[in-house]
């Protein structure tokens, strides 16, 4: 399935939330405006500092958001997939820059309308601006979120924070059973928790020994004690 291909089954299929309230007639218009990308793991789709004019809405894999530290570490600060979007900043600030990098974390599809045409858009269907904002609001919500974590001495405590973070937003209850595909290799979740690879592999290993969660190969967590995982942030 090409990427355009993609967009618009998401489109109709009312995945890309922001876009759900929209008649057929409206989604069609919008698709006239939309321009399609694909990018394979690892490729770069913005760097910080670009200057940044065009809504990026995640038709198909997952893109994480990071910035360099002082250090000159990358801090992931958000991963996001399929009807997420990034760049609507820059639809309410003209020569808008980013403050992140956006980079594939596996074969990812987007879908891409320019400030000037989603101007039309929002001036059509206002209502669509308040979705954006939610976004906004969510996200900054996670950022707050990760701050707070970050800002503990307790690494255990930020690996059970990015686990549940995980389960809220990719959790799957199948047969009774909690699954979660998480989005990201080990080297991404130090990286996310702001630890070194090492730490994480050995942490999580005690934490499957300690009866919390069960890997399946190296992405798939099966959830055995969310209750406790919970406690433990308390």
């Amino acid at each position: 399935m090409n990427s355009n291909t993609q967009c618009k089954s998401r489109l109709y299929a009312k995945e890309i939330p922001i876009f759900s309230s929209l008649s057929d007639d409206e989604l069609e218009e919008i698709l006239n405006d939309i321009e399609h990308f694909c990018f394979k793991k690892d490729d770069i789709i913005c760097l910080e500092e670009d200057y940044l004019s065009k809504l990026i809405i995640i038709s198909n894999g997952t893109i994480k958001l990071s910035k360099t530290t002082h250090e000159g570490k990358e801090q992931i600060i958000h991963i996001l997939s399929v009807g997420e979007f990034f760049g609507e900043l820059s639809l309410f600030n003209d020569n808008y820059i980013t403050n992140f990098s956006a980079t594939a974390v596996n074969n990812v599809s987007i879908c891409v309308i320019s400030k000037e045409n989603m101007d039309k858009v929002l001036s059509q269907n206002p209502h669509i601006t308040l979705k954006i904002l939610n976004g906004v609001s969510k996200r900054l919500m996670e950022v707050e979120n990760l701050a707070t974590c970050l800002a503990t001495n307790d690494i255990d405590h930020r690996i059970i924070c990015m686990i549940l973070e995980f389960i809220d937003k990719y959790g799957i209850d199948k047969d009774g059973i909690l699954q979660v595909d998480i989005p990201l290799n080990r080297e991404g979740m130090a990286n996310y928790c702001g630890v070194t690879r090492e730490t994480i592999s050995r942490k999580l290993s005690k934490f499957e020994q300690d009866g919390l969660f069960e890997f399946k190969g190296m992405k798939k967590l099966i959830i055995k004690d969310l209750d406790k995982m919970k406690r433990f942030i308390d």
